[in-house]
């Protein structure tokens, strides 16, 4: 049986969680939170950066970073 997976795409944070016996689990990030900063980066050397990671970087590498593009999808 597959398994459900909600996600939460936030403007400010996200979440996902998983049906787990009937009941949903959020899933912890890396750094042990049940939600993640909506943020998403790219290094110059091409690394993806995710959450918080990505979020400490943006004063650093604005031209790189993408902040609340929630509020840009659809439009």
């Amino acid at each position: 049986m597959s398994k459900i997976i909600g996600i939460d795409l936030g403007t400010t944070n996200s979440c996902v969680a998983v049906m787990e016996g009937g009941e949903p689990t959020v899933i912890v990030n890396a750094e042990g939170n049940r939600t993640t900063p909506s943020v998403v980066a790219f290094s110059k050397n091409g690394e993806r950066l995710v959450g918080q990671v990505a979020k400490r970087q943006a004063v650093a590498n604005p031209d790189r970073t993408v902040i609340s593009i929630k509020r840009e999808m659809g439009t």
